[in-house]
């Protein structure tokens, strides 16, 4: 039977609908995809990047440096934050709207034929199959490939690219994975695979579990450490890296330093692997010219005022966010914080907004609480009695307030007094919703349907 032939606007429908059945991890379906196929996975060699927090900023960092070097790269940032082609990246562009709907097609009636032995495949396990069918066909050097939740039972650990990358573990998605760092740090170990090489940014128990799981297997494991700081300034952090000494990174945030640590130790792991070879000035050009549109992004917006754009959606996030804050706050504009936040209910919402608040920075800061359009997404008013909770047991002024929707909340934030820069954060959708009001990237516009 012949691929229907799709526009994109039921494509991106026919995946749409997929999500009703939320998160159902196991590799079952993804491999039953993938097998009638034809395996395209195995055609594509490159690194499996896992970790808390960082994934995207290492495979941002590492793909910009392989760009530099003339290799032609796929990645896999996740989530997306205005369109789902952003998840299928060649050369750092989005799938065409025409190639996904192409693709889409020829896996639909396959996810029909699994569906029936095995259970309706997930919307991520349809985007895995995907985006492993357009990296196959795309002639990649090379793929960088983001984990989506957790390691062990995720669609992407269907695949072996050779090398495997774990950034650092932290308390996440604890429903999914398990209550404490141990537990969720032996989920995110199973990406290494017997004849990997591994490298990792994690410390503490996590580190050892990652070690236990590299020598059972025989895999080299290359620890990272975070590089030194040696300064900063509105749009580039300097750090200092083993063999290439004082670097530009084009990504804002102390927190970096430990990602770029990671990204040179991924690859020099694809070069051990014998998949690429990445002279030094490559890296340090790669290195400042990355960019990761949503994590620390400073955009302007149509009166001039400043928004910085960051998901910061757990804890850890929001401590980097808070301290990035007050590292850019004497290159940002003068005045009165605003802060729109949103949060999905599923995530411990105190301990990340307890986070941000620990900071001094957001003395007298407004706060617009609002909810992004999802099932999942925390109420605009729940949110702001949490936000007034932790704000007063820190000892913080603030004016909290709810709004209906990312779009009224912007636009409070951007009318609100005092002309000081804008936060967006709390949540990846919210970043990805006030985004596209305030940037047209015509990478990103999607065909509007007829």
């Amino acid at each position: 039977m012949s691929a229907p032939e799709l526009s994109y606007a039921e494509a991106l429908a026919a995946v749409e609908s997929r999500g009703r059945y939320g998160i159902r991890l196991g590799l079952g379906r993804v491999r039953a995809l993938l097998r009638e196929l034809g395996e395209p996975q195995r055609t594509v060699r490159g690194a499996l990047v896992a970790g808390t927090n960082g994934k995207g900023s290492v495979i941002a960092l590492a793909g910009s440096a392989l760009r530099a070097a003339g290799y032609r790269v796929g990645a896999t940032p996740k989530p997306h934050l205005v369109t789902y082609r952003e998840r299928i990246l060649v050369e750092g562009r989005p799938i065409a709207a025409d190639t996904f709907a192409q693709l889409v097609g020829e896996v639909l009636p396959i996810v029909d034929r699994v569906s029936r032995r095995l259970g309706p495949p997930t919307e991520f396990e349809l985007l895995t199959a995907v985006m492993f069918l357009h990296f196959a066909r795309a002639g990649l050097d090379l793929a960088l490939v983001e984990v989506g939740l957790g390691g062990r039972l995720d669609a992407t650990n269907a695949w072996d690219g050779g090398v495997a990358a774990l950034t650092n573990v932290g308390l996440d998605h604890t429903a999914q994975l398990g209550p404490t760092v141990g537990a969720i740090a032996r989920e995110k170990v199973q990406i290494v695979k017997r004849g990997n090489r591994a490298v990792t940014g994690a410390h503490g128990e996590a580190l050892s579990i990652m070690r236990r799981r590299c020598g059972r297997l025989g895999v080299p494991l290359l620890v990272s450490q975070p590089a030194p700081v040696l300064g900063w300034t509105r749009d580039v952090l300097r750090v200092e890296l083993p063999r290439l000494g004082a670097v530009d990174v084009g990504l804002r945030g102390r927190h970096q330093a430990a990602n770029v640590a990671v990204a040179d130790g991924l690859l020099d792991a694809l070069e051990d692997a014998a998949l690429v070879t990445v002279p030094a000035e490559a890296r340090r050009r790669g290195y400042a010219e990355a960019r990761w549109p949503g994590r620390l992004e400073l955009v302007e917006a149509s009166g001039g005022r400043e928004v910085l754009l960051d998901g910061a959606h757990n804890e850890d996030g929001a401590r980097a966010l808070a301290r990035a804050i007050e590292d850019l706050r004497p290159f940002l504009s003068s005045g009165r914080l605003a802060i729109v936040w949103a949060s999905l209910a599923d995530k411990d919402v105190s301990a990340a907004v307890r986070a941000l608040t620990a900071s001094t920075v957001v003395d007298g800061a407004t706060v617009i609480c609002t909810a992004v359009d999802l099932p999942r997404a925390m109420p605009a008013h729940d949110l702001a009695t949490a936000w007034r909770t932790e704000a007063a047991a820190a000892g913080r002024r603030v004016s909290v307030r709810a709004a209906a929707g990312p779009k009224a909340a912007l636009e409070h934030a951007l009318d609100s007094p005092g002309g000081g820069p804008v936060i967006v954060a709390g949540s990846l959708y919210l970043v990805g919703a006030a985004r596209a009001l305030l940037v047209d990237d015509p990478l990103l516009r999607d065909p509007v349907p007829a």
